[in-house]
């Protein structure tokens, strides 16, 4: 596995999505995930980079080297490399990706109708200020 440094990008806002960057930070042993919120800077100039709106929050976005990966895969491919028993979760990726994105789909349109939106971006304690690309 590649010592390169794997980047999440997530909503800011949303509660399920700051609720699964703490989930990562605490089960990331490896130390091996970065953190961005799409709307801050980073999170910005990643979706320049990938040719994607600024204004598009609705997918867990992990960044691998050079290649994106969005919705279910990037959530899917980010348990793989977690480890400690999550990367059997990765087995779905043998469900056919419209399959998985309808049901991720669902789950990202109703996410602030079932889990709540912050009024600003969560801010990560001093432990894990460093993991935070801004």
């Amino acid at each position: 596995m590649s010592k390169e440094k794997k980047i999440v990008l997530f909503d800011g806002v949303c509660n399920l999505c700051s609720a699964a960057v703490q989930f990562i930070l605490k089960h990331d042993k490896k130390n091996q995930f970065l953190f961005g919120s799409l709307q801050g800077k980073a999170g910005q100039e990643y979706l320049k980079k990938f040719n994607l709106p600024s204004d598009s929050f609705n997918s867990f976005m992990l960044v691998e080297g050079d290649q994106l990966y969005d919705r279910s895969t990037g959530a899917l491919r980010m348990l793989k490399h977690l480890g400690n028993g999550w990367q059997l979760l990765y087995g779905f990726i043998i469900v056919p990706k419209p399959m998985r994105d309808a049901f991720y789909n669902l789950i990202a349109k109703k996410r602030y109708q079932w889990f709540g939106k912050k009024q600003e971006c969560w801010l990560p304690s001093k432990t894990w200020e460093s993991r935070f690309l801004d």
